[in-house]
């Protein structure tokens, strides 16, 4: 079987929902879906696009070659016939417009937008669901980590906490959201992300004593390295790194403790040594609530390096994306009017018809409000659409191979909200509201807000 094809990274009711529908006579029509989330994580104020050169990729390598035709044959999920034709000649032709990577989005905010026909965007819900609900939620919550660090060097290293090519995911999303190093190294071959390590524990461990492994440090990585202090005790862990490499050491690391008491006795230490131009980093379970917290009483801390939580969404997982149909042909023919279409289910309520989006932008540059509408209408002047073309024709349209400009463009948009909404614990939620023109709003906040997903 072909590992380069993504045909197989999606769920079985795929493919039996385009088998009826090629019965029924839908799957040629077109059709519209919309990729959004109906409420925020409790507590957030904005969440970040990552994930979308991923998504792209497994859109492209979508393919159900003759081994894999033969393997969902013989396990009874299709039959030769209709189907089995149609799974061969797969390829998606139609169009997907999106957020642009490092975009911030909002309740009911259509992040993407996939257009064809209704098998062919069918077949690609599970996939893209799984791609963006994991991106986004590490981005969103690396982004918060920055707003919490008031600037200071933020080192992403959650690799051991993940699956392997999670991993590598998120440390992209990391950097989307603004963190400055991962320690990922295919991440740093695959995206071009700077990355960055010295020593564990182990090593200080594998040697006769501490001095002993700073001395191994020194020679092999250098005295502007980052010596880990904490082995046995945090000062005279400094005082034997400081003897051994001299006063211009570069950093040292602290990964456990209490660290806004032991930052504090380490910088004092370090000025006493001479060390004046050391840095402090410290690591150990931290999440945005912990940074706040350590920014908030002046820690003297230079750099954070976070795993766990970051990796994992802190605390949220997933970014709660759903992938709805809201419009469709009446036929297969490509004049067909489409009809918009949505649910009514209690709590899960969508909106049909394809969403325009406009961002109204006030006098001081900050965003005011998200607009959505089906219809087109009146807006300001000052105002700026989200959305941009992705996937044209079944081709890829844009170049995202530069992480870079996301995690640019995330730090500009987090720069138009209100900084009162910047914090874990922010005055808004979400930070701008969403208005509806032409057509009702799906759901009051507070229904949003406790709705089942």
């Amino acid at each position: 079987m072909d590992k380069s094809t993504t045909a197989l990274l999606t769920d079985h009711y795929e493919l039996t929902m385009v088998a009826s529908a090629l019965q029924s006579g839908v799957a040629g029509r077109r059709a519209v879906f919309e990729v959004f989330a109906r409420s925020l994580p409790e507590g957030r104020a904005y969440g970040v696009v990552a994930g979308i050169d991923r998504m792209i990729d497994v859109a492209r390598r979508f393919r159900f070659d003759d081994a894999t035709v033969g393997h969902l044959v013989d396990s009874g999920v299709v039959r030769e016939g209709p189907m089995t034709d149609w799974l061969r000649a797969y390829r998606f032709s139609g169009d997907i417009t999106g957020y642009a990577e490092g975009e911030l989005f909002f309740p009911y905010s259509p992040v993407v937008t996939v257009t064809g026909t209704f098998a062919e965007c069918v077949v690609l819900e599970t996939v893209i669901l799984s791609v963006l609900n994991h991106d986004c939620a590490v981005a969103s919550a690396a982004a918060r980590m920055v707003d919490a660090a008031g600037g200071k060097t933020l080192i992403e290293g959650g690799s051991r906490r993940t699956d392997p090519q999670a991993a590598v995911a998120a440390a992209r999303a990391c950097h989307v959201g603004g963190f400055d190093t991962t320690s990922n190294l295919e991440a740093g071959r695959r995206h071009g992300i700077p990355t960055g390590g010295t020593t564990a524990h182990a090593f200080v461990l594998a040697h006769g004593d501490e001095r002993e492994s700073f001395v191994a440090q020194k020679a092999t990585l250098g005295a502007g390295s980052t010596y880990l202090v904490d082995t046995f005790e945090v000062l005279q862990g400094i005082r034997n790194a400081v003897e051994v490499v001299g006063p211009e050491i570069g950093a040292v690391r602290i990964d456990s403790g209490e660290l806004a008491a032991d930052s504090r006795a380490a910088r004092v230490l370090l000025d006493e040594l001479g060390a004046t131009g050391c840095r402090i980093v410290v690591s150990g379970d931290l999440d945005e609530f912990r940074v706040a917290e350590l920014e908030a009483v002046d820690a003297p801390i230079d750099a954070y390096l976070v795993g766990t939580s970051l990796v994992t969404g802190s605390g949220y997982p997933t970014a709660s994306m759903v992938y709805k149909l809201v419009s469709i042909a009446a036929d297969d023919d490509p004049e067909s009017e489409l009809r918009a279409v949505g649910k009514l289910s209690p709590g899960k309520r969508t909106i049909g018809g394809r969403k325009a989006v406009q961002r109204i932008i006030g006098p001081d540059g900050n965003f005011i409000a998200e607009v959505l509408s089906v219809l087109p209408v009146e807006l300001p002047d000052d105002c700026m659409s989200p959305q941009v073309t992705l996937i044209r024709n079944g081709e890829s349209a844009v170049d995202l191979t530069d992480p870079g400009e996301a995690r640019r463009r995330c730090a500009d948009r987090r720069a138009r909200l209100d900084p009162a909404d910047r914090t874990p614990w922010p005055a808004r939620t979400p930070a701008i509201p969403t208005i509806w023109e032409g057509v009702e709003e799906p759901l009051s906040a507070a229904v949003v807000n406790g709705a089942a997903r």
